[in-house]
């Protein structure tokens, strides 16, 4: 593979600084190795002058974020012999990602998720070689979408997510897709990360439109 392409350099360099990584997950930071572990690989491809990035629709049918948008991942097997070694296979199984085309660029530390009882670490890749994917395990993924970084920083297309829970917390529009959660918060993150964001109105507050809030 060649070197890094010079829109993710930064995002690499950034990865490499334990203190940086540690301020985007300091609202929600693993609790430790008595917590399950899960793996997610937020995938980024350079395609011209366009940066993108891949995410799936989580199945409808699920129990836990169903319908939500999110990074390919899941949890850590025994035979995983690294966060990075699951995110990839998870990503393998659910997108058919062939993991020979990605490099990696870091991680960020572990974010706990309370709903699944998940310290989540987040995976970064470089998408060098992209091919065809899809969703491969149709138990898990309603569908596979490509979104332009240039898209997601587009402060028209940015939001401040409303639960009825009372949470609130970072969103995205991308077409018909809402990004929230979780993947929200880490992608704004990695974006700033990247000195890809740009200002937005965070007083535009939104409801997650019910089709990506299935929980059961």
């Amino acid at each position: 593979m060649t070197d890094v392409p010079e829109p993710l350099q930064r995002l690499e360099c950034g990865l490499t600084r334990p203190d940086l990584g540690a301020r985007l997950v300091s609202d929600r930071p693993g609790v430790g190795r008595a917590a399950r572990q899960a793996a997610v690989l937020a995938l980024f491809s350079v395609q011209g002058d366009e940066t993108i990035l891949t995410v799936l629709e989580r199945a409808h049918s699920l129990r836990h974020h169903a319908g939500q948008i999110a990074f390919p991942g899941g949890g850590v097997d025994p035979g995983d012999p690294s966060v990075e070694a699951a995110a990839l296979r998870e990503a393998e199984e659910e997108i058919a990602l062939r993991r020979e085309t990605v490099r990696l660029l870091g991680a960020l530390p572990a974010a706990h998720v309370a709903v699944s009882g998940f310290d989540v670490t987040t995976v970064v890749g470089w998408w060098a070689e992209p091919h065809e994917v899809y969703a491969r395990d149709r138990g898990e993924v309603e569908s596979v979408h490509h979104i332009p970084v240039s898209h997601l920083v587009d402060p028209a297309n940015r939001r401040i997510a409303r639960h009825p829970s009372g949470y609130r917390g970072p969103a995205f529009l991308a077409d018909d897709l809402f990004i929230w959660g979780l993947t929200a918060h880490l992608l704004d993150g990695l974006l700033d990360l990247a000195g890809w964001a740009r200002s937005w109105n965070r007083a535009n507050q939104v409801e997650i439109p019910a089709r990506f809030m299935r929980d059961r």
